[in-house]
């Protein structure tokens, strides 16, 4: 599973939204839907601060891991 799919999925399982998420993190609710929208890569860092919104890993929010 690649980042965009994850973020969606935790967007949706947590009922939050991508306005929310970009506002928490730091960046532009466009840039959020760019991910989503497989349009860009997020950065390092971007890619951290959506681990520790959810609270999950990078490897998972990453789709590198399934736990």
């Amino acid at each position: 599973m690649e980042f965009g799919n994850r973020l969606k999925e935790l967007l949706k399982e947590k009922e939050i939204s991508q306005q929310t998420l970009a506002t928490a993190i730091g960046v532009s609710q466009r840039a959020v839907s760019k991910w989503i929208n497989f349009q860009a890569e997020p950065t390092e860092s971007s890619i951290v601060n959506c681990a520790k919104f959810f609270g999950v890993s990078a490897d998972y929010i990453l789709g590198l891991k399934d736990d």
